[in-house]
């Protein structure tokens, strides 16, 4: 039978067993909303890089690099982290080398023993839940959090999927973030404007960035981990 859980920060994840499961990383402000809306805008794949100065060394060898330490770009690299900056089809045909604050760490702690890492975002929410759906495996919804700590958006996130996934789930945190979604999703937005990292990237004057980020169903795409990079494959939402 499928199951539903939540890993709330990657310093949690040793506790969960990810073998035969799908693994759903999220790192809603901002790179996961960042490689969806790269995919989605011509971007050939991704590689996530979890050093600096690994990502670094790819610049000129196929790749164009994005780096991204606390809310801001990393000198030395032609990207930082904002998925405004895919939207004019700029970086179409282009593989991109990332490294983020968050989701890199996210994304390099479930390799191995998960069955599949996809990346989620509200930009491609209902995909994300159809292309589940059509799947036998039991599913991790893995929050990159702000440092290993918890946050809320990447949590609201979980409880937004978790309610179009109506799995059954033995996993208290499931069960808060789906309660808490269901009352604040009406003002999403709004709430979530409150969190503290919301609020960083506030003093960086990026708002357009966080409304971008809660902007639900914009994409009809999943974005899948395939050899160590991250590509997109097309989910009808109607399905």
């Amino acid at each position: 039978m499928r199951s539903l859980e939540i890993c709330l920060s990657p310093e949690l994840i040793h506790l969960h067993d990810l073998s035969g499961k799908i693994v759903v990383v999220v790192d809603i402000f901002r790179a996961t909303s960042t490689m969806v809306t790269a995919l989605a805008n011509g971007v050939t794949s991704i590689k996530p890089v979890e050093d600096l100065e690994s990502c670094k060394s790819l610049a000129g060898n196929g790749y164009v690099t994005a780096g991204e330490r606390n809310g801001k770009k990393e000198p030395g690299f032609a990207l930082g982290n904002s998925p405004l900056s895919y939207l004019d089809g700029t970086f179409d045909g282009v593989r991109i080398a990332m490294t983020t604050t968050n989701g890199t760490v996210a994304i390099e702690r479930s390799k191995g023993s998960a069955e599949e890492v996809i990346i989620g975002s509200f930009l491609n929410l209902q995909a994300t839940a159809n292309y589940l759906l059509q799947k036998e495996a039991s599913v991790l919804i893995f929050c990159a959090g702000w440092k290993g700590k918890f946050n809320l958006e990447d949590s609201l996130y979980a409880g937004a999927l978790a309610a179009l996934l109506q799995y059954p789930s033995d996993c208290d945190g499931i069960l808060a973030m789906e309660t808490l979604y269901y009352q604040t999703k009406e003002d999403l937005l709004g709430f979530l404007k409150k969190a503290s990292h919301a609020k960083r990237l506030q003093n960086f004057n990026i708002e357009e960035d966080i409304d971008f980020c809660l902007t639900f169903n914009r994409y009809d795409l999943i974005a899948i981990l395939v050899d160590d990079e991250i590509i997109a494959k097309k989910i009808p939402t109607n399905a």
